[in-house]
This record gives C-alpha cells, structure tokens and sequence, in this order.
C-alpha cells in the first residue's frame, strides 16, 4: 500500500524546555528528552554501537572516530583514501553482530579510482583499543566510477543470514538504474567474504550476480524489520522520496515512474505507475530529502513499536510514520527545526533513539521523561 505525506501534516512535536545539551519536547510517546551525546563532528554521516557500551562515527571527509563508554573520543588510523566530493567520501559504518568476537566492522565509502569515485564495501578489524582498522579488506566495488559527485547511496545492512546489503544511487545517470548490468541505482548483496550468494536473484544469469533489486535513484537509508526484512528510503528529484521493501529481483522504477518531478517541473518517465513495477510503500511530496532509517523494537518507545523513523535533510526534522506489516498509516513530525539536517538515525541496543545532526555536528541521544 502507498501513501503520501504532505508538508502541515502530522504532529509536531514541541519543545518545552531550553538546554545547551539537553531539551524536553512533547511527543505522541509522552515526553522525551533530546541529549546532546557529542558534538565538534564535521558533516557527521553515519554511528555505530559497539558491545561495550562504545561508539563509532564517521565523517564524510574520512575521518573515523571512536568513542569509549566514557564518550571519551579518539581519532581511528587506517582509514582508506576516500573520493571527498560533493556527497562522497567515508559515509556508513556498521559493527557486525559478531563484533564482540571478530571485532569486524563494515565501511561503506566513495573510493578512489580511476576516472573518480565509486561506491565502495569493505570490512576490517577494529583494534582491541579502538586506534586503527586492522586487515582491511574491500569487498564490493561499484563496476564504474565516475567524477559525479552525488548519489553514492551507501547504507549497509547486515541480513539474518549474515549476507549484506549495499544500496547504491544512480550517481545522477539516471537511465542506468534500470539495467541490470550494472550497479548504478541498486540494491546489492554480496557474502561476507565479497563473494556472491547463491541466491540471489541474477547469480543464474540476466544482470549481474551481486545486485538484489533495481531502480533506484538514491537510497540513503536502510535498515531490517522484527522479521528480519530489508527496507530502505532513498530521495526522489522534486518530490517522490520513496520507502520501500526491496526484493530479490524487484523493480522499483526509477526513471520510468515516480511521484516527483525534475527539479525543472517537467514530468519524470511515463507516470506514477507501470506493471512490472513496485509502487513505494510512502512517499513524500514535496521531498524532505531523506536519510538515515531506523524500524524501532519498542523497548523504551513501546506506543512506536514497528514505527519507522527517517531523517530529514531539507525540513530539519526526524520523521516517525506508522507502520503495521507493509502499511504505513500516517506520520508523526519530530523535533521540527530544533536539528539542522538529520543524516542518520539508529536504535541503540537499549531502545534509546540516536540521530547525528549534520548541520549542528552533533550526536543526540532520545528517551523518555520518566
């Protein structure tokens, strides 16, 4: 089922007290309390928890910071050379759910090539002090790299089966998205050795191997469900942010149907629908430029269990919509204006809500007024 949202609806949440770091604002869950965990972050785009109570964050310009429990933070060497143009550069980061005994995490990042930059996986050991990246390894590359400088995508999600999810933009040649013989706008999905898994939709043939559905334009979120299903949310052009539910071979229809238009107003391919096509599960008109997508499990948030949270780069707000399965019902606008441009937005292991500001350059932390 597909719905819209529409600039003035929903709920806006209010503040009710000023703090320099830490504010109270009203909420359809009752009150909340907006923490300001670290701050000083140049264009922060990604968190990651660890088991001891620690964190990692990236900054676009390639900069891996690691925090102990403390949130005492250190600067982590042998981060790889990053293409830092435009939206490229060090973007997700990702602690594998094995972390206490690999201690492997997973970089998503524009990597340096020939002829510019493409969207790029690789894991590596984080030291036991949290210092330097060990044995690193890239496990994906996109087929082509470009010198554009936007739509890399790069969210990365670790699946059940311990198989991973890369979604990838269009890198602004938009035709691509719908041929499966390359990456530009795709979800892919390779092994944790970079290999591909025997499963996925094109390893017969038809497209290539590592790619798990296509017609995308640029998703810059992702995440799994309580059944342990992907979704994703990736920018329209002039309206058309989409959520969806990607599936092996699934066809999302970038550029042949969209609800936005180009940023000119001229109409995008041949509507809103065509069969062979998946029609999203919401949509935004007009775009509020979204990234980052947490699915809450309702430990500390139990009104919002399921819920989905997204942020917004262009309204400076984290968007809660209602979800029940497949459907979205409605959304809820929180912490309207407080934040400048919301990059990322994560459960942390105890329910707490975590979103990094990339226009404050700061990461807050959210729970409820007991």
């Amino acid at each position: 089922m597909r719905l819209i949202a529409v600039l003035g609806l929903g709920i806006l949440a209010a503040c009710t007290t000023v703090d320099l770091h830490a504010r109270q604002f009203s909420t359809s869950a009752g009150p909340v309390e907006v923490e300001q965990v670290a701050g000083d972050l140049d264009t922060p785009w990604a968190v990651a928890f660890l088991p001891d109570g620690g964190l990692l964050v990236t900054e676009r310009d390639g900069r891996l910071w690691h925090f102990d429990a403390a949130m005492a933070r250190n600067p982590v060497a042998g981060v790889p050379d990053v293409y830092v143009q435009g939206q490229g550069g060090l973007l997700d980061v990702v602690a594998a759910r094995d972390f206490t005994a690999s201690r492997t995490i997973f970089l998503t990042y524009a990597g340096v090539y020939p002829g510019g930059g493409a969207t790029t996986l690789a894991s590596a050991r984080l030291s036991a002090d949290g210092s330097r990246l060990e044995e690193l390894r890239v496990l994906f590359r996109q087929d082509r790299a470009t010198g554009a400088g936007h739509h890399f995508g790069s969210r990365v999600v670790e699946a059940p089966d311990g198989s991973l999810y890369l979604t990838i933009g269009d890198r602004g040649d938009a035709d691509r998205a719908q041929d499966p013989q390359t990456h530009n706008g795709k979800v892919v999905r390779v092994n944790r050795d970079g290999s591909v898994p025997a499963d996925n939709p094109f390893a017969s043939g038809g497209g290539r191997p590592d790619i798990w559905s296509i017609g995308h334009r640029n998703p810059q979120g992702a995440t799994l469900d309580e059944a342990g299903r992907l979704w994703t949310v990736e920018h329209g052009a002039r309206g058309g942010d989409e959520i969806n539910r990607p599936q092996a071979g699934h066809n999302h229809g970038w550029p042949v149907i969209s609800y936005g238009t180009h940023y000119s107003g001229m109409p995008i391919g041949e509507g809103t629908a065509k069969s062979g096509m998946e029609q999203p599960v919401w949509y935004w008109d007009p775009s509020i430029a979204p990234s980052g997508m947490a699915i809450l499990s309702g430990r500390l948030f139990p009104a919002w269990t399921g819920d989905i949270l997204v942020g917004s780069l262009k309204y400076d707000y984290v968007s809660r919509l209602d979800r029940d399965g497949d459907r979205v019902s409605g959304e809820e606008r929180l912490f309207p204006d407080a934040f400048e441009r919301i990059r990322d937005v994560r459960e942390g292991p105890d329910g707490a809500i975590w979103f990094l500001s990339e226009g404050d350059g700061a990461l807050y932390r959210v729970t409820p007024v007991r």
